[in-house]
């Protein structure tokens, strides 16, 4: 069964919020990357102030539920206003889950990442469904994860 997560999204203060909700929540991060920490993408440049911006920070809550997020910028920071910067993360249990999700979900919405396998190890892809709402599928492989 797929779990659900809020994907929160900051225009460069990611990390302060999170370190904020970490001495509210307590836990320690499992991780936090940095755009910087990219593998380098042909014809993409990147500045100094992007590649210091969080890639992904997560912040257990409880066995269940994990608070996400991340820094945009490039071309998706003019988009970002405070009120719209919240995504549904779904953590699916097999790539078939995944495709169901994001198909499903996806209909009659607009696909902004098409599901593909990432640089991270994860089969992932993000929309907005019908109803403007903003969602992210993913599926970790565990055959990937010890590779």
């Amino acid at each position: 069964m797929a779990t659900v997560n809020i994907y929160l999204t900051f225009n460069g203060n990611c990390k302060e919020a999170f370190d904020f909700y970490k001495s509210v929540f307590g836990g320690d991060y499992p991780y936090v990357g940095t755009f910087g920490e990219m593998p380098p993408q042909e014809g993409m440049a990147m500045t100094e102030e992007d590649k210091n911006r969080i890639m992904h920070i997560s912040l257990p809550i409880s066995k269940e539920t994990l608070l996400m997020g991340s820094d945009t910028g490039g071309e998706w920071a003019s988009s970002y206003q405070p009120g719209n910067n919240f995504s549904v993360s779904i953590n699916a249990d097999s790539k078939e889950e995944a495709d169901k999700l994001f198909n499903g979900l996806s209909e009659d919405g607009r696909v902004t990442m098409p599901m593909n396998h990432t640089f991270w190890g994860a089969y992932f892809g993000m929309f907005s469904d019908k109803f403007g709402i903003s969602w992210m599928v993913n599926y970790d492989d565990p055959a990937k994860a010890q590779q």
